[in-house]
This record gives C-alpha cells, structure tokens and sequence, in this order.
C-alpha cells in the first residue's frame, strides 16, 4: 500500500478510548468517522450525555455514528461508504462480527489495557490493580472473532506504582497506548510488523466489574483490601456499611500490626484516618465519601459523624 494518509475509521467510547482518538486526529492519517455508543442517562437528573469520544469527535468535524445494532446489513453498508483502510478499536464495548473485522484491507486493530494474553475482557486496567501486578502495558492486536485472542502486532509495558489506583494507571496507559497505536499503524502500513499468535494457554480474564464487586470482607488480608480499595477508585468504588449508611473508601494504607478485635472492627478515628482490625495486619482509610455526598478527607468526616474506636463496619 502506498504512504498515502490512511482513512482509519475508529471505534470507541469512555475517556480512555478518548485519548486514542485525539492521537489519531493529530496524526499523519486520517478520522474519517467515529462509531461510538449511544449517549446514556446520567446523574441524578438522568440527563442524556455523550460519550467523550463523541464530543471530540464532533469538536474536530469528524462524522460520528451511534448505532444500536452494529450486525446489519444497513451498518456495514454505511461503514463502506466511508472507504477505510482501517478500523482501530479502543474500549467499543462491543463484539465486532466477522463481516466488520473484513471490512477494511488492513482489518481491525485493538488497543488494550494489557499484556495479553493476561486479562482478556472489559476491565484490564482494574483487575491489574486489584490483584497486585508490579507490571502491566498496552497490546496492539489484530483483531479476530474472539475476545482479545487475536494476533498481537506491538507491546509495551509500563511499572505500576505502590499506590497506583485504576484512575492513576487509566491515565498512563491511555498516553502509552496512544503512542503505541501509532507505531503499529506505521509498522502495518510499512509491511514491517509481524502478528505474533497469543498463547492461548496462559491466558486470564478480566471480568466486568459491577457495584457489588466493592463489598468490603474485613475478614480478608489488609493487604487484599487494599489494593481492592486501589482498584475500584474511581469507579465502582470499594464499600462498607456504618448504621446503615453506604461509606466508599479511598487513599487506603496496610499498617503491619495484627489486632484481637473482630474484623470491621475501628481500632482508631482521627486526623490520620480511620484505622480498622482486618483478617490479616490493618488497614488505615485516609479519605472517605458518605452515601450522597463528595469525597473528603476523614478528618473532615469526622467533625460531623465521629466514629468511637469498638464500632463495627459491617458488610
């Protein structure tokens, strides 16, 4: 193929596959349409709002599709019309079928929050926090019919921080995948990149994460919890539950001290942070949200509602 400008087609929708796209519009190719989904209701008002990848999208004079079903006749027909060389997906949230994936004569390419075939699925970046990965990255796959099990075209891999949260590490992969794209785009369009087939037998998942997953068990490691803590921030957030009232933890810290109190237990609540008995060592919660209310600094929480050392956090 010649180094002509290619015409990508991308498909993506929250912030993260946001960033993906701006790389493209400033990128020696060219966005000739975005396929996202459709806005949702949301906030307490229940107001229709588009994805971020919709406004920068319309921001740049780029066309923008929002279809409800993309295994039509009538969807494939209109992605043609727009004659792309290549489809590149980010963070869609949806299964492509195999007349898509043969669309463009580059086929469709992925970008995701991980080193496959290490978390498949739609939270990567989360799980990597929650089970404690001192590593993860971006892959660039070609895609197939499967679920992040096509060939891989580029890595690269990044260190996670002690205190990494899933926000804190969104934010760096965002920027590393970017990059990433565009040097697999430049290797595709070269002929200088080879597929390299996953191992299919060192594969893991990455489920999707709903509210409930936040539950806290202060039976579990302290340690367990709180990279729990660290994984589900920002969102769905870890929780427990004082006189009935919803209580989202952040900024959690292992503290290598063992108690004979029950677990749930608050051993101490002060300006530090509210220090509560775990399974294994405990765990200090330097920031708090109450159900209803903005995310604060315990201290703060505490003029309000003091919590006396001996009361139970109850799941």
């Amino acid at each position: 193929m010649s180094k002509r400008p290619l015409r990508i087609i991308f498909m993506g929708t929250p912030d993260f596959a946001a960033a993906t796209l701006q790389a493209l519009i400033d990128g020696p190719d060219e966005v000739v349409a975005v396929v996202t989904q459709p806005d949702r209701a949301k906030g307490r008002g229940k107001k229709l709002t588009p994805p971020p990848t919709k406004v920068l999208a319309e921001a740049a004079g780029i066309p923008v599709l929002q279809p409800t079903k993309i295994k039509t006749e009538a969807f494939h027909n209109g992605l043609l019309t727009y004659q792309p060389d290549l489809i590149v997906v980010t963070a869609y949230g949806r299964i492509l079928p195999k007349s898509l994936l043969e669309l463009p004569p580059l086929g469709c390419i992925n970008v995701h929050g991980s080193l496959l075939p290490k978390y498949r699925g739609a939270a990567p970046i989360q799980w990597a926090v929650i089970n404690g990965e001192k590593e993860t990255g971006i892959t660039i796959i070609q895609m197939n019919e499967g679920m992040d099990t096509g060939d891989i075209l580029l890595k690269a891999k990044i260190n996670t921080a002690p205190d990494e949260t899933a926000g804190s590490l969104f934010d760096k992969l965002a920027v590393l995948g970017s990059a990433t794209l565009l040097t697999a785009i430049k290797g595709l369009q070269e002929g200088t990149i080879i597929p390299v087939a996953q191992d299919h037998d060192l594969a893991t998942v990455a489920p999707m994460l709903k509210k409930n997953d936040g539950l806290i068990d202060w039976h579990k490691d302290a340690k367990e919890i709180e990279r729990l803590i660290r994984g589900l921030d920002p969102w769905p957030t870890a929780f427990c539950f004082l006189d009935g009232t919803r209580l989202r933890l952040f900024r959690p810290e292992v503290l290598h001290q063992d108690s004979e109190m029950q677990p749930g237990t608050v051993l101490q609540a002060d300006k530090r942070g509210i220090l509560v008995a775990c399974g294994h060592n405990t765990l200090l919660t330097r920031e708090i949200q109450p159900e209803g209310k903005k995310r604060m600094d315990v201290d703060s929480f505490l003029c309000g509602h003091p919590i006396a050392p001996g009361t139970r956090f109850v799941q």
